[in-house]
């Protein structure tokens, strides 16, 4: 699908194409491999490394949609063993601020979701005593 750059869509509307971006750059892997590239270009295996818990089959999944997306390119070199280079483009690099303040909200926040999460687990089990 084009659009032109001045198009806007309205997240809103379940038919607007808006919500496949925000279904790929609200992806807690998306973010944590935006956290990592936002370092400078990277290998698989770095990135594999620093994000830790993420299976090679998910990592690969999630690069090959953000290389799709624009978001990150896939540099080849052309030596002997073959190194692959993942690295934000320009759009990438956009994402930068607001990734990271989602991924410090979540950090500053995490102690209050728990609580709250385990409160209603202890609700729900004192209405099914």
């Amino acid at each position: 699908m084009s659009m032109s750059s001045s198009w806007e869509g309205d997240a809103f509307d379940p038919e607007c194409p808006t919500r496949v971006v925000l279904d790929r750059v609200g992806d807690k892997w998306t973010v944590l491999i935006i956290g990592v590239l936002d370092e400078g270009p990277k290998r698989f295996s770095e990135i594999r490394v620093a994000i830790g818990g993420i299976t090679p089959k998910v990592l690969t999944s999630t690069l090959r949609s953000l290389v799709t997306d624009g978001l990150v390119t896939r540099e080849v070199f052309g030596e002997v063993p073959p190194r692959v280079e993942y690295a934000l483009t320009e759009l990438g690099r956009s994402l930068q601020g607001p990734v990271a303040a989602l991924r410090r909200w979540a950090e500053l926040n995490v102690a209050a979701i728990s609580a709250s999460r385990d409160r209603q687990a202890d609700a729900g089990t004192l209405r099914s005593s």
